[in-house]
């Protein structure tokens, strides 16, 4: 077998093209190769290869780009070209770079499992003497309709509809055609057209000018003497996109509630709220993290971002419902009526119930774990995930024995070794055989509930957290993935002023690439196993994380990185002229102390500072950083009057360079402004607006391309993102290159206007009134009287005085205009839903928030105010809400 391959590419210096192959045999075994290319004038690239192997059965291959030994980019992924094999012929490809289609979307999980379920088709290709092989994409055809092929030849049917040839599927939204090109002359034109499936009545020809069939340059014509194949891929069909849109609900799992619910949301109460997204003509559930954070066993366990397993499913999830009860008939009857109790509540009680249902599971695991651990499907699980589920296990165990999660502290294995932790689980199989035997039951559920929403066509999508706790399992199992000497958080946007400190380890990208992502590979791989689309939380981490050094706490004198720091020669070419420690560190003279302190700030003066006699003050050494602040007992005023005192600096020193520097991020509009002179301000401005919106774009371009890419092809889940805050010029150029979705929220528009326009949305977004982060919309209506009005006012187009609380009606036209948007999907919280409906809402809005950013010690407790049993019988509401769904072509 021949394989001659050509592309048209033009690389930049230093760049070449690869092909990259794999190669299948009968067994099923795979053997994969990296083929330079060769070109004589940097754009037209070919190679010729006959392949070593023996016994192919079939061969995948795309096109990548390296600079070196490094790949920096590669071809959409999700549709391989696979071909069989034929060990006689000579396959010919004259190919076009393919990058993700307009309609990748149409691709993933969303839609060939839930939405147009289909299954991949193995093409039956026959191969003549001299072959001719048509591949095109089409996902545009809805069901019942076939591709076929007319031409400007006798056999291609020339050009008579009733003719037309018709192809056969080949793969997801992939069709092929082969004929003899024995009758054909090269070239020739031609077009793909819709027809019906069964009738074969001819519905729609493609749209813009004919193909053209020919040989690729530099290859003789088709010989009686050669048997060859000549592969034509002709990308995507020209066909109206056929734009689908659909509504869904956000909530997380932990608000659910029912009406056998046990003081939390479960996964059987995740199924229910699918059956209402069925009842109401929703076709997503979105949903927070689900992930194990149990760190502490307090309510400071209840931030769903701190996990501290990307894997672990966490268990306070588990649906007593669906398991056996316990045979002691007393602590059976002691759970049932403490889940009652806990369930009438309305607030999560998030450690009695979590307390609860662990006293539950490990009684059960008594009772059941040992006949549940030798059954075939627990073997099948354990044996697909024990790269995670034995650490996990270990983890946990370890956890619980010496009181903490920190495991730099344990007495033994606070650095591991696998060998150490396979002895662990040798020594004590039923200690740690409680944690996987949970972990079955949570897989066991969640799978049933994705399996029941998948067959009733609704979308379940979950969440990708940025970050990992540092006293996870993660951090202790792969501690090189990872920079553990700083902390991921955001910079000052609309949630915090002050940015926000996560507290997370940020990544070691450079070894993440070593081996190719696998780290977040197998983390998306595990999540389509639930999930069929996702949203990546604070995509903008991919670009540049913003790095906060440990010292502080709020996130103001974080960095981003990567990033390209500023010389001295840098600032002053920008006209700064550079003045040393004035300007990297904090500016502290009377007037700052009065305008930040007030009364307080003689005693500040005489506590904290030392006197420079030059009309500027030091810090003493014991409040020289926020952490030795936050360790004062002293009020949090005067704490918060001190933290701001130390970021009062002009230009922070890069962490990992010397003599480079980063305009810390908002400076201009704090007191350090003072040491500046009018001309040096308006410099200092030049400056930060070039550093932080026009400097980086390039750079944190390529950053992105080097990463996403190969994450978003782990698993063909539809990918959305959060792409809020302080966004780079490059993130749609990315986000538009590889299909994601974008996040649109008409209160924090990404133009400089005060309000979006809905209308403008693109039709790749996500369309929200609120996030979880964020207040709902009755709670936003009533926090500010000049806001409310000017939305009342200019974009709902009123007359008169806003109201100041926000009626149903008025909920319910906010809504259905961000049903009408172009968005693809219009995703509403379950709160701002039921905003519409005066009859059925929480009468105390104030009580509907899920998080409040800006307080790093926020319980995460609220709960839905209405069970779903009770919201599944509200056929008037319900089918409201399916009407004006409908209306809006959702």
């Amino acid at each position: 077998m021949k394989l001659h391959f050509s592309i048209s590419y033009r690389t930049q210096w230093g760049e070449h093209v690869c092909i990259e192959i794999i190669f299948r045999n009968a067994r099923g075994r795979e053997s994969s190769a990296i083929l330079s290319m060769e070109t004589h004038d940097g754009e037209n690239w070919t190679i010729e290869t006959i392949p070593q192997q023996r016994d192919i059965r079939s061969f995948t291959y795309r096109y990548a780009i390296y600079r070196g030994e490094e790949c920096i980019r590669r071809e959409w992924g999700i549709v391989p070209r696979t071909f069989m094999a034929d060990d006689s012929r000579t396959f010919t490809f004259p190919d076009a770079w393919q990058d993700a289609p307009r309609m990748a979307y149409r691709f993933s999980t969303a839609f060939t499992r839930c939405i147009q379920p289909q299954e991949p088709h193995e093409a039956q290709t026959p191969y003549f003497s001299q072959t001719l092989l048509f591949r095109v994409m089409a996902p545009q055809l809805a069901d019942g309709q076939a591709l076929a092929l007319v031409g400007s030849q006798p056999p291609l049917g020339d050009w008579k509809p009733e003719r037309a040839l018709r192809m056969e599927r080949a793969g997801i939204h992939e069709w092929r055609l082969s004929l003899s090109a024995a009758a054909l002359q090269i070239p020739f034109e031609y077009k793909y057209v819709v027809i019906n499936e069964q009738s074969g009545e001819l519905l729609m020809w493609e749209e813009g000018a004919n193909r053209l069939g020919r040989r690729p340059q530099n290859t003789v014509e088709f010989s009686k003497q050669q048997s060859e194949c000549l592969v034509l891929s002709d990308g995507t069909a020209h066909l109206p996109e056929n734009k689908w849109k659909a509504a869904g609900v956000v909530i997380p799992v932990f608000s659910l509630r029912s009406e056998g619910s046990q003081g939390v949301g479960d996964f059987g109460d995740l199924k229910k709220m699918v059956q209402w997204a069925v009842r109401t003509g929703m076709k997503v559930v979105q949903v927070l993290p689900i992930y194990d954070t149990t760190i502490t066993h307090t309510w400071h366990d209840c931030y769903p971002y701190n996990a501290v397993s990307i894997y672990a499913l966490h268990p306070q999830y588990v649906d007593i419902r669906q398991l056996p009860a316990l045979k002691d008939k007393e602590l059976q009857t002691e759970m049932s009526d403490e889940w009652q109790r806990l369930n009438q509540l309305p607030q999560i009680d998030y450690e009695a119930t979590n307390r609860t249902k662990r006293r539950y599971l490990r009684a059960l695991y008594e009772q059941e774990g040992e006949k549940t651990r030798q059954s075939t499907a627990f073997q099948q699980f354990f044996d697909a995930n024990a790269e995670w589920l034995k650490p996990y296990a270990v983890f946990s165990y370890l956890r619980d024995e010496f009181g903490t999660s920190n495991f730099r502290s344990w007495p033994r294995l606070s650095t591991y070794k696998a060998e150490e932790m396979e002895a662990v689980l040798a020594s004590a199989p039923e200690a740690t055989g409680y944690y996987v035997y949970v972990q079955y039951l949570l897989h066991l559920q969640l799978s049933t509930t994705a399996t029941y929403a998948r067959k009733h066509g609704v979308i379940l999508k979950g969440d990708i957290p940025i970050g990992i706790s540092s006293d996870s399992v993660e951090a202790w199992v792969e501690p090189y993935y990872f920079n553990m000497n700083g902390s991921a958080g955001a910079p000052p946007d609309a949630f915090s002023v002050d940015g926000q400190n996560w507290g997370f380890p940020t990544y070691d990208w450079d070894r993440m690439a070593q081996d190719g992502y696998r780290w977040w590979r197998r983390r998306f791989e595990k999540m389509g196993e639930y999930f069929d689309a996702y949203r990546i939380d604070h995509v903008l981490g991919f670009f540049r994380i913003w790095e906060i050094p440990t010292h502080s706490v709020h996130g103001l004198l974080g960095q981003f990185q990567p990033a390209m720091p500023m010389s001295i020669d840098d600032i002053e070419e920008m006209g700064l002229p550079w003045r040393g420690s004035l300007y990297t560190r904090p500016y502290i003279t009377d007037q700052v102390l009065a305008d930040i302190f007030g009364d307080q700030a003689t005693r500040v003066r005489e506590t904290y500072l030392i006197n420079r006699y030059d009309g500027r003050y030091e810090l003493r050494k014991e409040v020289a950083t926020q952490r030795l602040v936050q360790a004062l007992d002293i009020d949090d005023t005067l704490r918060q009057g001190l933290y701001r005192l130390i970021s009062n600096v002009l230009f922070l020193e890069d962490h990992k360079q010397k003599n480079l520097y980063h305009p810390r991020i908002g400076a201009m509009d704090d007191e350090v402004r003072l040491c500046l002179k009018p001309a040096d301000l308006e410099a200092f401005k030049r400056i930060h607006h070039h550093f932080y919106y026009e400097r980086h774009n390039e750079f944190w371009y390529a950053e992105a391309m080097r990463k996403l890419p190969a994450l978003i092809e782990a698993t063909p889940m539809l990918v959305c993102a959060e792409d809020l805050g302080m966004v780079p010029q490059c993130v749609p150029w990315v986000m538009n290159d590889l299909r994601i979705l974008s996040l649109e929220i008409q209160s924090m528009p990404k133009a400089l206007v005060r309000f979006g326009n809905l209308a403008e949305n693109p039709y790749l977004s996500v369309a929200t009134i609120f996030t979880h982060d964020m207040p709902t919309l009755r709670q936003w209506w009533a926090e500010d009287a000049e806001r409310r009005q000017a939305y009342y006012s200019e974009v709902l187009q009123k007359d008169g005085e806003a109201p100041a609380e926000m009626p149903g009606w008025l909920a319910e036209e906010v809504v259905s205009r961000h049903l009408f948007s172009p968005s693809m999907l219009c995703l509403i919280s379950w709160q701002d839903w039921m905003a519409t409906n005066e009859r059925l809402r929480l009468e105390d809005a104030s009580s509907e928030r899920i998080n409040i950013p800006a307080n790093p010690h926020h319980y995460w407790r609220y709960r839905m105010h209405i069970n779903i049993d009770r919201l599944l019988r509200q056929e008037e509401f319900n089918n409201h809400l399916r009407e004006l769904i409908q209306r809006s072509g959702r």
